[in-house]
């Protein structure tokens, strides 16, 4: 009945061929129309995953409260930290301005609060090691203060070296001064960047990353319509940096959970067009080498554009707008939908060889392939719309709409392209389409089929010990290019632990709870610590006051002195440098200082950059005082403000401060950092397990990874689960016995099972982005096993000869270049899924070519005669 249907559907289409063009061609520009104007592209990661599963709840909540997700992190680096603190206050006060980009600004650590009260953070003895150190520089401080110029700095290091000549200090003890004036000065006279950092000098190490960078918290306005929704705020954010950090010798560098997503979508795109035309041209090649016909072609296209464009159209009418993942259906469209066209015109052309009638050669193709095509399209579309009840949003929508699409490609395969067949009017046949050369493949084949089919299970068999490393990575930083900026800048900051990149947050009902959550938590091996806003109050700050306050009464008069001179003239700056350079040698020269040969060579050094600088020109002298007075003021305003330090309390902390630990209802986060900062996966997922095993509410950070990863594997699997199930029921209702069905579904799975093996040899581990690849396989491949079920009930023979494999092989060829294509994406999560879809597609080709007509054995019966008349 079906055979029948089909075959008066086919001959209906040939008679009224211009018709039912006409009339696809208005449905298919509708269709497009409707597309274009409704396309939508919901760009929002956090939409891919359903919002009712108990983990999101949780997870959202969170969120609406402090909004970690939708975070824009401005990183500035500059080579000091005092030009660090400045350009990052600068681009604050900037960015601030900008309403129509930003939500809100906030640059923590420049907060008014820690200016004053930084100190009361440091541990005790390092704060009395410090104001120590401050206290005996009291002269110093005081030279500094009242000549903020050259000639003042000249004079403190003339200071110095009367130190020396009274052996209060030893040379090889100015050495670190020595150098870094030098290198300064050297670099000003030879027309380079230049910096200087009395704060570097004075704290006796080298700056770590951390000193020489500033951090800005911004809460961006996204547009979810666009690829990058947050992509217009970052624009407006670089441009008023270009504006701002070059003065300050800074550069920005953009990161956090906006701008690696806007990244991560612009390398999807990267090189797109090229890859699709470069796709676009093997396809056209493979089919001119499945068709040998221009015409033929031209239809195939043609029905392919056509139920692209309804695909397109009833997808978007159904799901509203697409994700970041439903929008590949345009690929598996393509990929699959490809296949129905090849193997009716393959068939076409078969029968065109046997009988030179166009009608009569197309009405018997729909003969042949009318019911496999309808199975292969039902089975196929099962396999899609198994994502559909998942909990993975994004998998799920795709299934949907990739499902109908299939159900699409096979009505326009037995409508549209007879009717565009019959208009084209390909030339006729004069060779046979299939493989006459695989004749003895197909007879060593049919004598060695028990071997074969045995030695097939010994080696499967010997490979399932793979699946004991076959390993799923659970973590998306690596599923994104390490070399964007983004990345590579979220990579830098986890070394930080006062970032908390890595930290899983909790909410607690007051800060008493949290208090509480925060002693049991602390308890867990896999934790370091847990922060409240408790921790924001300094502890021994009894001790910390009375430190800070004696070190500001012994420098009350240095830091503000009485006198304080006018601004030297140039030839002033000219004269104490160049009585600076002899001091400098004086010093190289005299004996007492023979045995400090690095204060000898650094002296030396030094009097020779500023004998440079005082033969230079006025320019250069004014470059220098800017680069060496100005952080000297910007440190000498900063400690007069830290040396002021009042007690902190609770009720005291700012409110930027507040906000980001407190919610208006008074709920408290609290943060808990890992133990273990290496990173890695298995130390991530054992850090998440191990608090969610004390506190089940916690979220973010690996904890979200974790109940993500697990989510999306059981959505795969059950999908998978459907999938088989779905196609195996419609398989019994159509094929009418369960041993047919075995016979389909067998090399269905083993190719399945061998795919995963290979997976574990090419050390290719699962993600979130090619276990697609696995359920697509089933709805994939159960297309040519279907091909060849049906024709061995037919009672075909050597298959592999046949125009059938001819069809299969071209049509896995087309199948797997647009897949394939995705391959060869910028992007490390597409292109994995791209390598594992191509790798699947194999599997799944050589199980239904070689290995499923050894399986199935000879046909019960031979293949009928048939007649099929054209009118």
């Amino acid at each position: 009945m079906l055979t029948s249907a089909i075959v008066k559907q086919v001959k209906f289409c040939v008679r009224h061929a211009r018709a039912v063009v006409a009339l696809f061609a208005l449905i298919t520009l509708l269709c497009g129309y409707y597309a274009g104007v409704h396309f939508k592209i919901n760009s929002d990661i956090n939409a891919m995953l359903s919002p009712d599963l108990n983990w999101r709840k949780t997870e959202q909540t969170f969120e609406k409260a402090f909004h970690h997700y939708d975070t824009l992190y401005a990183v500035i680096e500059a080579p000091t930290p005092e030009l660090a603190s400045q350009a990052t206050r600068a681009l604050t006060d900037k960015l601030e301005t900008d309403k129509t980009h930003f939500r809100g600004v906030v640059n923590i650590a420049g907060l008014p609060f820690f200016a004053r009260n930084g100190l009361l953070f440091l541990p005790l003895p390092d704060l009395q090691r410090a104001m120590s150190g401050l206290s005996r520089g009291g002269p110093l401080i005081q030279d500094l203060s009242s000549d903020p110029s050259l000639r003042g700095l000249v004079s403190a290091l003339e200071d110095g070296l009367i130190g020396v000549n009274s052996n209060k200090l030893q040379l090889n003890d100015m050495t670190r001064l020595f150098a870094s004036s030098s290198q300064t000065l050297e670099d000003v006279v030879a027309g380079r960047p230049a910096s200087f950092s009395w704060r570097v000098l004075a704290q006796g190490a080298p700056a770590t990353p951390a000193d020489l960078r500033g951090v800005i918290e911004v809460r961006p306005v996204l547009d979810f319509k666009e690829v990058q929704a947050g992509l217009a705020a970052s624009t407006a954010l670089r441009d008023a940096a270009a504006d701002i950090l070059p003065r300050f010798q800074a550069r920005l560098r953009l990161t956090g959970p906006v701008a690696m997503a806007d990244e991560e979508f612009g390398t999807i795109k990267e090189n797109a067009a090229r890859n699709g035309a470069i796709t676009g041209a093997v396809v056209l090649f493979i089919l001119w080498r499945a068709l040998r016909s221009w015409r033929l072609i031209g239809a195939v296209v043609l029905n392919i554009v056509a139920g692209l464009s309804i695909t397109a159209a009833a997808g978007l009418a159904i799901v509203g707008s697409l994700n970041l993942i439903s929008v590949d259906f345009f690929v598996l469209f393509v990929g699959i939908g490809v296949d129905f066209g090849i193997q009716y015109s393959v068939r076409y052309r078969a029968e065109r060889h046997e009988f030179d009638n166009l009608a009569e050669a197309i009405a018997r193709a729909g003969y042949h392939f009318g019911a496999p095509l309808t199975l292969a399209g039902l089975a196929t579309a099962c396999g899609f719309l198994s994502f559909a009840p998942t909990d993975y949003k994004g998998v799920s929508e795709l299934g949907i709409i990739a499902g109908q699409g299939m159900i699409v490609a096979f009505i326009v395969s037995v409508t549209l392209l007879p009717a565009l067949i019959y208009l084209l009017n390909p030339a006729g046949e004069p060779e046979p389409m299939g493989y006459a050369s695989l004749a003895p493949v197909d007879a060593f084949m049919s004598r060695n089929r028990k071997a074969i089919i045995a030695g097939v299970a010994l080696v499967v068999a010997a490979g399932l010990p793979l699946f004991h490393w076959l390993t799923f990575d659970f973590n998306p930083i690596h599923l994104r290019d390490s070399r964007t900026e983004s990345v590579a800048t979220y990579l830098d900051l986890k070394r930080d632990r006062n970032l908390e990149i890595d930290n899983i947050q909790l909410l607690a009902p007051n800060l008493a709870e949290a208090d509480k959550k925060a002693a049991r938590l602390a308890q867990v091996p896999e934790v370091a610590y847990v922060r409240t806003l408790a921790n924001m109050v300094p502890t021994e700050q009894d001790e910390k006051l009375s430190v800070i306050g004696q070190a500001a009464a012994a420098l009350k008069d240095s830091l503000k002195p009485a006198d304080v001179q006018p601004a030297p003239t140039d030839a002033e700056v000219v004269d104490s440098l160049n009585e600076a350079a002899q001091r400098l040698e004086e010093a190289a020269q005299d004996p007492h200082n023979s045995s400090q040969t690095e204060g000898i060579a650094g002296a030396r050094r030094l009097a020779a950059a500023i004998s440079a600088l005082a033969q230079a020109g006025p320019d250069k002298r004014a470059l220098a005082s800017d680069v060496m007075v100005t952080p000297l003021v910007h440190d000498l305003d900063d400690l007069r403000e830290i040396l002021g330090a009042e007690r902190v309390t609770l009720a005291s902390l700012p409110p930027e401060i507040v906000k980001n630990w407190r919610t208006a209802d008074g709920r408290e986060r609290l943060s808990i950092a890992p133990k273990d900062q290496s990173g890695s996966e298995d130390s991530l997922r054992a850090f998440a397990q191990a608090v969610l095993h004390v506190e089940p509410d916690a979220t973010e950070g690996p904890v979200s990874i974790l109940q993500a990863s697990q989510t999306i594997v059981g959505a795969f699997f059950q999908a998978g689960g459907w999938a088989l199930l779905s196609i195996a029921i419609l398989l019994i209702i159509m094929l009418r016995k369960v041993s047919d069905m075995l016979l389909t579904l067998i090399p269905l799975i083993l190719a399945a099972v061998v795919t995963l093996e290979l997976t574990v040899i090419l050390g290719m581990p699962l993600n979130f982005a090619n276990i697609i690849a696995l359920p697509l396989l089933l709805g994939v491949g159960v297309a040519f096993k279907i091909y060849y079920i049906m024709a061995w009930r037919q009672g075909q023979t050597n298959l592999l000869q046949t125009s059938l494999t001819r069809a299969v092989m071209f049509s896995a060829a087309t199948t797997a270049t647009a897949f394939g294509s995705l391959w060869f994406s910028s992007h490390p999560g597409t292109s994995s899924m791209g390598e594992l879809l191509a790798l699947s597609l194999a599997c799944t080709l050589a199980a239904a070519v070689l290995f499923q007509p050894i399986l199935m054995g000879k046909p019960r019966a031979t293949a009928p005669a048939s007649s099929v008349s054209a009118s």
